[in-house]
């Protein structure tokens, strides 16, 4: 990592507009989902694609890179260069973008598809660089500090972005249209994709080092079992477990729409909100749970504690009045983050017991959710977001522990499991329609149910390698 001692903060302000990019993108496609359901005709496990399409590009778009880093003989970013690699990542989501024109014109679907698939493909380059440069920005020391930084900005992108893909297709809440020809997608999307582009030109122009000084941890774990990454049960499991992670923390939101139009009777129009908060609740566990990050005192920790997750929130009722929603449904929402600030606090800041813990709640926000009926249903199944938004740092932290010289290797493989985000929403959604909106939450009860075993299991792997975890971690996908 960089030696430097001070974080530059000239360089890593322009760097997290594609954390903000990768946030957007994927909160928006749960609005186009619906769009797509009733423009198209499609079943609820068809309407998935939309996920499975944009999530499975970070796999193939990593199985790719690999590839091309392979029959060169030198690693891709190597070769271009960070700040290039980032430029030429925009330009590929550029390009997808570009075809929800003949898409729309022509009323494709599949077209539609491809522009999304190959977005993530872009999205898959820049993740591979924008981690590891984040971290080379400053001193090791602070490196988490900026990661989470970023996430948070990522979370904002979450949060916004419903509501602004909303406003494009629905026009103003008070005099929303709510039909939407296929037609009018292709206009936001052209402009993203202009906004892709400017960045990328920002980007190559920018301070943003190439070639970063850079330095891995390659202290060797003496008892660890072998040549492979994979020959570590706690990089294989916890492969699995970043799957169903991902998936069940989108599946939740790419499948409320739904449940909120055929069982409550939402338009689509009035869905927006819903999927925001959903997506405002990772932020808001992802604030309070990185309070540690820039402080160490016990007391303010615990001060910040409540005071961070609230501050989040009030950002989700910020954004929500500027675009003339009602707030009213949302108040009651503070007291379920209570739930969420006691877990914090009962986990002590042990990944395994964190992630035990909240996949606990996950599992019963979903079954209350499946069980009760209006308002009470929706703030259940929103509440799944608060409970997965700290999973991310818990599970990537145990997959790579003790792996020494192979934690690069195991961390490639679990960037790829990212795929879950769609493989898990298409599964969903198949249920969905052999059964019903409500019944499908099944499938997120069943991942939910993998990590608590997880947490469990690895912690007794980890142990009997010497490894135990005392420490906070922060950060989040």
């Amino acid at each position: 990592m960089s030696s430097q001692n001070q974080t530059k903060w000239g360089q890593f302000i322009p760097l997290v507009t594609v954390f903000f990019f990768w946030g957007f993108v994927a909160a928006s496609n749960d609005i186009l989902i619906p769009v797509f359901k009733k423009a198209f005709d499609l079943s609820q496990g068809q309407s998935q694609l939309v996920s499975v399409a944009f999530y499975i590009a970070y796999t193939v778009g990593a199985l790719l890179y690999m590839g091309i880093s392979f029959l060169t003989k030198k690693d891709i970013v190597s070769r271009l260069g960070y700040k290039n690699s980032l430029a030429l990542g925009l330009v590929i989501s550029a390009l997808g973008t570009l075809l929800f024109f003949p898409a729309a014109n022509t009323q494709s679907f599949p077209l539609m598809l491809s522009g999304l698939f190959i977005v993530g493909l872009g999205f898959s380059l820049q993740q591979t660089v924008a981690n590891p440069l984040a971290i080379a920005l400053g001193p090791v020391t602070t490196g988490s500090q900026r990661l989470t930084l970023a996430g948070g900005i990522n979370n904002f992108g979450t949060t916004i972005g419903p509501l602004i893909v909303s406003f494009a297709l629905f026009g103003d809440p008070a005099n929303a249209n709510p039909n939407v020809n296929i037609e009018d997608v292709k206009i936001p999307y052209l402009i993203l994709g202009a906004a892709f582009i400017l960045v990328a030109i920002m980007l190559k122009f920018s301070s943003l080092p190439n070639h970063p000084a850079t330095e891995e941890d390659i202290v060797e774990d003496a008892k660890g079992p072998g040549k492979s990454a994979l020959q570590y049960p706690q990089l294989l499991l916890g492969m699995l477990a970043i799957f169903l992670y991902v998936g069940v923390e989108v599946s939740t939101a790419s499948n409320l729409p739904a449940y909120l139009e055929k069982d409550l009777g939402f338009l689509t129009k009035d869905v927006a909100p819903y999927i925001s908060l959903y997506w405002a609740s990772l932020m808001i566990g992802r604030w309070g749970g990185a309070v540690e990050a820039f402080t160490n005192t016990k007391s303010m920790q615990m001060v910040f504690k409540f005071i961070a997750p609230y501050l989040a929130f009030g950002v989700f009722l910020g954004v929500n009045a500027i675009a003339q929603h009602d707030l009213a449904p949302f108040y009651v929402y503070a007291a379920i983050i209570l739930v969420l600030i006691v877990a914090d606090l009962a986990s002590k800041g042990n990944p395994a017991t964190m992630l035990m813990l909240f996949a606990f709640l996950g599992i019963i926000a979903l079954l209350v959710g499946m069980t009760t009926e209006g308002m009470v249903s929706v703030y259940a199944f929103t509440s799944v977001g608060l409970f997965c938004s700290t999973l991310w740092p818990c599970i990537f932290t145990l997959a790579i522990s003790g792996l020494g010289k192979k934690t690069t290797q195991g961390s490639n493989f679990l960037i790829m499991m990212i795929m879950g985000g769609g493989l898990v929403s298409f599964t969903q959604g198949m249920v969905a329609d052999a059964t019903n909106i409500k019944m499908s939450y099944i499938v997120g009860v069943v991942c939910f149910a993998y990590l608590a075993f997880y947490a469990i299991v690895v912690k007794g792997i980890l142990k009997r390698q010497g490894i135990n975890f005392d420490t906070k971690i922060s950060g989040g996908h």
